[in-house]
């Protein structure tokens, strides 16, 4: 989760944002379950192998509060889905509980948009839950609204799998 709306004057936490680092992997997979209740540790390894490869417009980050990680944020730049133009897609970002309301959220989310306009980018979009309250306020507290996609989905239980036998 991210910060949430700013409200009052909530002091900012001394964070560095940078590129993420092997060394911060346990940081994040830790911060991440203690936020979602799930360990997900090879998901997060694998996000590491594929969002550092220098020659791809994609981002991680971490907020580095003097060696610990307050929160991260992960993006990438996507162009010409259903008719896209290139954007950037902000899809995780997780700020430590006991920091929310500092501004870390608020200063990854700068800090993954310099990125994105240095890739020519001009605008960003995300995607979450209707429930996910905390995170929806947040991002509607740095400007991001209803953009012009419809998300659908549908449950694929009774399509069965390649080589299934099922009938």
């Amino acid at each position: 989760m991210a910060d949430g709306p700013q409200r009052g004057a909530a002091r900012a936490t001394d964070v560095a944002v940078r590129p993420v680092r092997v060394a911060d992997l346990a940081g994040v997979i830790d911060l991440d379950q203690r936020n979602t209740g799930v360990a997900k540790p090879e998901y997060w390894r694998d996000l590491y192998e594929r969002y550092t490869q220098p020659a791809r417009p994609r981002f991680f980050l971490v907020a580095d509060e003097g060696g610990g990680i307050a929160g991260f944020i992960i993006g990438e730049v996507r162009a010409w889905e259903f008719g896209s133009e290139p954007c950037g897609w902000v899809f995780a970002i997780q700020v430590k509980p006991e920091v929310r309301m500092h501004h870390v959220g608020s200063q990854l989310l700068d800090a993954i948009c310099k990125s994105f306009r240095r890739k020519n980018v001009n605008k960003i979009r995300t995607m979450l839950r209707r429930n996910e309250n905390v995170i929806m306020s947040f991002f509607r507290s740095q400007g991001m609204m209803a953009g012009p996609f419809i998300q659908l989905e549908k449950d694929l239980d009774d399509v069965p799998a390649e080589g299934d036998r099922r009938t």
